[in-house]
């Protein structure tokens, strides 16, 4: 049996892979296995005690060249991956540690209106719509619409709700909660329900070809961001993806004056922080402290000292 001191890079990557397939988002994991290849083919046959923290620079400050973000994903990625032979005892050391983030400029994310949304939904097909209005007002992440199925799925009283399931908590455990239903999503899904078929469990499927098989088989929906990329063209608006439509939602009840900590139930953060970074509203407060400066400010004779009232709704 191999030991941390002789244990190849490979096989702790190959470890942390199939821990993330069973326990992450596809997405995470598809980009996981994405970021593995290029280390795989600099250290793969490496053990993990030749792996040095130089090693380790050389390659981020490479990618750093292209994109900072890039190369502050390779390390996060790369240190989660020790960390995980660690705690195992796979490997003993960590090349990572001490290795800072590349400092990166943080823009505001583009948060598509509303009607540039709907001119996208309308230029899809009737069940890439049914989709997109599912993902648009539960505000979900895309994973939890793909794994919906009909048992989560509850027509009570006038809408009723769904449960949608994440791995985002503290420690990749499958988590669920209750989001309430519009009546616009509600009606979808009842005529989705009529129309299913029994032998399947999900309200979202699509048939797709297995690459090793060449079979076509139908199963839950998969993610695809093409489709985003050629509707938008489609509909002659900027750019954007599906995480938009949950960014786009938050800022409409935030700026409806929707409790904070409601919003965050619904989106499924953890912390209220998380939250505030999809709020990209501007808010009330902020407008009154730019309305007693301007009032301040608006005649030259203005005297710098005085003291206006400014009254804080939180």
């Amino acid at each position: 049996m191999e030991t941390s001191t002789d244990i190849r890079f490979l096989d702790v990557v190959n470890r942390r892979l199939d821990y993330v397939k069973a326990y992450k988002s596809t997405e995470y994991y598809k980009a996981t296995c994405y970021m593995a290849a290029r280390w795989v083919s600099r250290w793969g046959d490496l053990r993990c005690q030749d792996l040095t923290t130089q090693m380790i620079e050389k390659f981020l400050i490479g990618r750093s060249r292209n994109s900072e973000f890039a190369a502050n994903k390779d390390l996060r990625h790369l240190r989660a991956t020790f960390n995980f032979g660690k705690k195992r005892k796979l490997n003993s050391n960590d090349p990572t540690s001490g290795i800072s983030f590349f400092p990166v400029e943080k823009r505001i994310k583009y948060v598509p209106p509303a009607e540039d949304i709907d001119k996208v939904i309308s230029c899809a097909a009737p069940d890439v719509q049914d989709y997109l209005w599912a993902i648009r007002d539960t505000m979900a992440r895309v994973d939890e619409i793909n794994r919906l199925t009909w048992d989560d799925v509850f027509f009570e009283g006038a809408t009723g709700y769904v449960v949608l399931y994440t791995r985002k908590k503290k420690g990749g455990h499958l988590t669920p909660r209750k989001v309430a239903m519009t009546q616009r999503l509600c009606e979808i899904l009842k005529r989705r329900f009529v129309g299913r078929n029994i032998a399947l469990p999900w309200v979202f499927c699509n048939t797709y070809v297995n690459t090793k098989t060449r079979e076509r088989k139908c199963g839950a929906f998969h993610y695809r961001k093409t489709i985003m990329k050629t509707l938008c063209t489609k509909a002659g608006v900027k750019r954007f993806s599906y995480h938009a439509l949950r960014h786009s939602s938050a800022s409409i009840m935030a700026n409806r004056n929707v409790p904070i900590g409601a919003i965050q139930k619904i989106l499924g953060h953890e912390n209220r922080t998380t939250t505030e970074i999809y709020l990209h509203n501007l808010g009330n407060i902020e407008r009154e402290a730019i309305a007693v400066y301007e009032e301040a400010t608006r005649n030259s004779h203005t005297d710098s000292h005085t003291v206006l009232p400014f009254k804080a709704n939180g």
